[in-house]
């Protein structure tokens, strides 16, 4: 069995610019679709994280004195409970801190690379085959 690159060149191999074309096609909508859900500040990370393609690991200094169990104060606790968190949207800070949303959309994209190989696989023989009965293109 060839393995999804070998697949991929041999696609390319047969079809060409027709290969190339719908690759360029799939990766122009996956671009888009991150950028929107990146600018809609979608947590792309938590849903990458479902569909188990990688976990971006950050470790968090603590953020007062409060939190350290290590540390005995004989000061009492402040009355009023603070506000719960929010949970953290790293995706949104990455957009604002890394230069932007398209830049995010791009290594999300990369990172989408081994699906994005059989999406091509699949959709470029039927699509071939439509533009031949067109004849938009030789036969394959």
């Amino acid at each position: 069995m060839f393995s999804t690159g070998g697949r991929f060149r041999q696609l390319l191999k047969k079809y060409g610019k027709v290969g190339l074309g719908v690759h360029f096609s799939v990766s122009a909508a996956s671009i888009s679709g991150l950028y929107v859900a990146i600018k809609n500040n979608v947590d792309v990370e938590s849903l990458l994280h479902k569909v188990g393609m990688g976990d971006v690991k950050t470790s968090e200094p603590s953020e007062s004195p409060q939190n350290d169990p290590e540390l005995i104060t004989d000061l009492p606790s402040p009355s009023p409970s603070p506000p719960p968190e929010k949970t953290r949207n790293r995706t949104a800070e990455l957009a604002a801190s890394s230069g932007g949303a398209f830049a995010l959309a791009l290594l999300c994209n990369k990172a989408l690379f081994p699906i994005r190989v059989p999406i091509t696989i699949a959709l470029t023989p039927p699509i071939a085959r439509f533009l031949a009965r067109r004849n938009l293109i030789r036969s394959v």
